[in-house]
This record gives C-alpha cells, sequence and structure tokens, in this order.
C-alpha cells in the first residue's frame, strides 16, 4: 500500500468531462485518461463529446489527411 496518493494534475476551477462516469467534474477527480480537459467553464465541458464528434467528422473529411494510394499497393500503405 503507498503511503502517499499521487494527486491528478490540474486546478479548480478548471473543468473536465469523465468519459467513465459521463459528467462534468471541477477540478480533476479522475485520471487523465478518463477526461477531456481542461475547460475554462462548465458549459464548455458539458458540450465536450459534441465538440469531439465535430473534430473528428472535420478530420475525417480533411482532404490533406487522404493521401492517393501508392503505385502498386491496392491499399495504399
Amino acid at each position: 500500500m503507498a503511503l502517499f496518493k499521487k494527486r491528478t494534475a490540474g486546478k479548480p476551477g478548471e473543468w473536465y468531462y469523465c468519459l467513465e462516469h459521463k459528467k462534468v467534474e471541477e477540478g480533476p477527480d479522475c485520471p487523465g485518461k478518463d477526461r477531456f480537459g481542461p475547460y475554462t467553464s462548465r458549459t464548455e465541458a458539458e458540450h465536450a463529446m459534441e465538440t469531439a464528434r465535430e473534430r473528428n467528422l472535420q478530420w475525417e473529411n480533411d482532404p490533406r489527411w487522404h493521401d492517393a494510394p501508392s503505385p502498386g499497393r491496392p491499399d495504399g500503405d
């Protein structure tokens, strides 16, 4: 058993969206691997999943990320 508990990084007043609990949290209550943020407001954190969906869609439709297939290889790899 550890004598000292390692605190997660962050400051009160920063807002996060916890992916595991599916809720907004002030300050880092959950590990970094389970959260989006920090956000400057609760409202921004509440829309974290929507923001992520929009960014993913932009990335998927960005022509810079869809290179032409390499000659001689059907899958382009």
